[in-house]
């Protein structure tokens, strides 16, 4: 079957099973934190997609319970013993990723990153989170990093959108025309 009609049932799944209970939020929580884990531990992802022969369908839940830090919730564990029952622990990252989105979805809600070189003030947040709401439809969740290395501006990411009007992009744009009109003189 293809690998994102499967990671897409499973998610939806795991949408409707957490939905009419109190852990949903928490269950989100926790499949934030593990998304992180297996982004930020590349370790920890191959151990995931390792080959059940390799790594034992329990070890790998393991793993993941530990990578939370504090104990997993009731729901997410069940959940994550469905996937290694069927086979398809190798697919948690994407699978928690899509339920993610879908849960928020589901309510109304769409988690967005902003990227700022210095803390945005309340009127920007404001006036970004009504340009989502305008464009998509959902009230945004505005993830906020600050990165004083992007100068000024700000990068907003959408999950199916970027947009950087970074001045540090506006710079290496420059440049870049700087670059290929000195090569056409040469």
């Amino acid at each position: 079957m293809n690998r994102s009609i499967v990671i897409t049932r499973y998610a939806r799944t795991l949408v409707k099973y957490v939905r009419d209970t109190d852990a949903a939020p928490r269950v989100c929580e926790e499949a934030e934190a593990l998304i992180r884990a297996l982004g930020s531990v590349p370790d920890l992802r191959r151990m995931t997609e390792a080959s059940d022969d390799v790594v034992s369908r329990a070890d790998k839940k393991k793993l993941l319970q530990s990578a939370l830090g504090a104990p997993m919730s009731r729901e997410l564990s069940s959940f994550l013993t469905l996937l290694g029952r069927n086979g398809r622990m190798d697919l948690v990252g994407d699978i928690l990723r899509d339920f993610v989105y879908l849960y928020y979805q589901s309510l109304g809600q769409r988690k967005v990153q902003l990227v700022t070189a210095v803390e945005p003030s309340e009127s920007l947040l404001r006036r970004i989170g009504a340009l989502v709401k305008s464009k998509t439809g959902y009230d945004a969740i505005i993830d906020v990093t600050v990165d004083p290395e992007i100068i000024g501006g700000f990068i907003l990411d959408t999950d199916d959108r970027l947009l950087d009007a970074s001045v540090k992009r506006q710079l290496d744009a420059v440049r870049e025309q700087f670059i290929e009109q000195n090569r056409r003189i040469i």
